[in-house]
Order: C-alpha cells, then structure tokens, then sequence
C-alpha cells in the first residue's frame, strides 16, 4: 500500500493519521508539489485532479482525503471508524462534508494564506473559521467525539486543519471542547501529527 503525500498538506495528513491509527503497513510517498510534480503525466494517471493524497493499494488507486478514509475503513472491517447503520453512517457523512465543505474554505484556506501566500482574503476566511468553530463547539459540548461515543472517520476528517488553525491566525484558545477533541484524538494509538510550522500565531 502506497500513501502519495506532501508533508504539509492537511488533507494528506488526513489520510496518513488514519492508515497509521488502524496500523496498516503502508510507504509514503512524497509529492514534491513545489517542482510541480503533481502535474506531472505520471501522478495525473494517479489523480487527474493533481492532488494529494493518493492512495494505491495493490493498484486499487483511490483519490480525496475522505474516500481514502471510508476506502480504508471499509477494508479494515471496523465499523467503529464507520458505522453500518443508517443513522450512523449519515451522521458521519454530514462531517465529511463539513471537512470537505466548511473547512476547506475555513481554517485550512486561513492556513494556506499564511504557508503557501494564497490569494483569499483573511478576514473573511478567519470569520469563517469562528463560525465553524462555534458550532463544532456547541456539537462537542457534553460529548467527547462529534458522530459516535467513540471517535470515527468524521473525527479524523477534522483534526489536521482544525489543530494547526492558529498557523492561520485563528484562535483556539475560546474553544475548550474543540481543544478537548485535538487532544483525544492525539491521545489514540498509532497517532501521528501533522507537521508544524511557524506560521501565523504559531510564529515564534
């Protein structure tokens, strides 16, 4: 199995928690995205969308963060990670969503303003990153995982750009619960984090 990823992009890390959680052997290939290897022939035979991540497994390829998380919870047979039942699964779905959706263009465009100098603009991307914090908060008040008792893809999906949100100049410090979930999630076996920088109100 073969994970195609870039260090500092918070959609692979996504996938690189989740393969390492459920402990499955994997090798990691780093796309280099600054000499333009994404849009080289080879990886867009990959994706042809150009991006990370990329999973192959034994030439299954599957593309996008979050069906590399449901591919890789269907193949360990887990139903924990993602629930069979209706209720269950939709109510995971919702939060892919939201990571595909209010995320993206929250903290992880926030973020990408300040690594990778991204043409948004600030003051709308940060607000839109309180508003998603907000009700990530009024989810999380009273409950330790956002779709389950116990964690699940949907909390996987949210972890990388939420946890290094203050990288884009967004606040956590107001958000106690949210933090609470940042540190159950670290808490989890086979955990690994997602690669810092000095960025924003991370700067040193």
């Amino acid at each position: 199995m073969k994970l195609y990823h870039h260090p500092l992009s918070g959609h692979a890390h996504r996938a690189r928690l989740f393969v390492s959680l459920l402990g499955l052997p994997h090798e990691l290939v780093e796309v280099d995205l600054k000499a333009g290897a994404h849009r080289q022939p080879g990886f867009l035979a990959l994706n042809p969308f150009g991006q990370v991540p990329v999973l192959d497994d034994d030439g299954v390829v599957i593309a996008d963060s979050n069906a590399i998380l449901v591919y890789l919870a269907k193949k360990a047979g887990d139903a924990r990670w993602l629930p069979e039942d209706p209720r269950g699964a939709a109510t995971v779905q919702r939060w892919l969503s939201v990571a595909a959706g209010e995320v993206a263009y929250g903290p992880a465009a926030a973020r990408l303003i300040t690594v990778f100098g991204a043409p948004y603009n600030p003051e709308e991307v940060i607000a839109r990153s309180h508003l998603l914090l907000s009700r990530l908060e009024q989810q999380l008040t009273g409950r330790d995982w956002l779709a389950a008792d116990h964690p699940t893809i949907a909390d996987v999906a949210i972890y990388s750009y939420v946890a290094r949100a203050p990288e884009g100049n967004v606040d956590l410090s107001g958000y106690p619960a949210v933090n609470a979930l940042l540190r159950r999630i670290e808490a989890l076996p086979g955990f690994v984090p997602f690669a810092e920088t000095s960025a924003g109100l991370s700067a040193a």
